[in-house]
């Protein structure tokens, strides 16, 4: 099995201990992992602005870069869904069909595809969980409270195999962060506001770190605990899966 790793162009200028923590994860449980490094964006926040007819040579980039794979993985549920739904190739239509088939987010590669049972993971800390709209939403790597539904989470079924971590309970678990992508920009007092209440949950329960599946999400929660002086931190949760403390 041959997994590309597709890491975003955010992680990889701002967080790249994720992307580190990442391919440090999967080549412990024994992955094949190809990185190419040619990548760039892909594209996500010129589609959600309105210019998806400029991401073509992105698609093209993106579809050379994977073609070969059996499967792409990413430490971002946003970027892993705007691939999945909107991949186009006009020179390898089949090879573009197949990464959308097969591009997975991290955690969902994990607990699906080769169904992680047990993790050498140490991290004795309070976490709370912040699930990220387009995981929960759009790749259901969790269920969502304004379904009907048995309730699940993957992030959690994952969480529960390191050792000393506690995950807290939050009021609200399943709250947007506010940040968006442009919408942060575009809306930018009533991201801020959103982020606060969300960040003010995880405080209320006595969060040390919180967590997500999207560093976008977490750097926006960031943000916010810097300008509040506070000491709790955020941290992807592949570092967190990776933790050998």
């Amino acid at each position: 099995m041959k997994v590309g790793l597709f890491i975003p162009c955010y992680i990889d200028q701002l967080y790249p201990k994720v992307a580190v923590a990442t391919l440090e994860l999967m080549e412990k449980l024994g992955l094949d992992v190809y990185y190419p490094t040619r990548q760039t964006c892909c594209g996500q926040p010129l589609a959600n602005s309105g210019y998806s007819h400029l991401t073509y040579d992105i698609d093209e980039l993106f579809t050379h870069n994977f073609e070969s794979c059996d499967y792409v993985v990413s430490p971002s549920g946003s970027c892993t869904l705007h691939i999945k739904e909107h991949l186009h190739s006009y020179k390898n239509i089949g090879s573009a069909q197949h990464i959308k088939k097969h591009i997975y987010e991290l955690v969902e590669f994990l607990t699906d595809v080769i169904k992680v049972e047990n993790l050498k993971a140490t991290f004795p800390y309070r976490v709370g969980l912040h699930q990220s709209c387009h995981g929960q939403r759009g790749l259901r790597l969790a269920s969502m409270t304004e379904r009907v539904e048995v309730s699940f989470s993957k992030p959690k079924h994952l969480l529960s195999m390191v050792n000393g971590l506690k995950l807290i309970d939050l009021t609200r678990e399943d709250e947007c962060c506010g940040f968006g992508g442009t919408f942060c920009v575009t809306e930018e007092a009533v991201s801020v506001r959103m982020g606060q209440d969300r960040v003010a949950d995880h405080l209320n329960h006595k969060a040390q770190y919180i967590t997500a599946a999207d560093m976008s999400c977490l750097m926006h929660m960031q943000g916010i605990l810097k300008r509040q002086n506070s000491n709790v931190q955020v941290i992807h949760i592949a570092e967190i899966l990776n933790a050998t403390l």
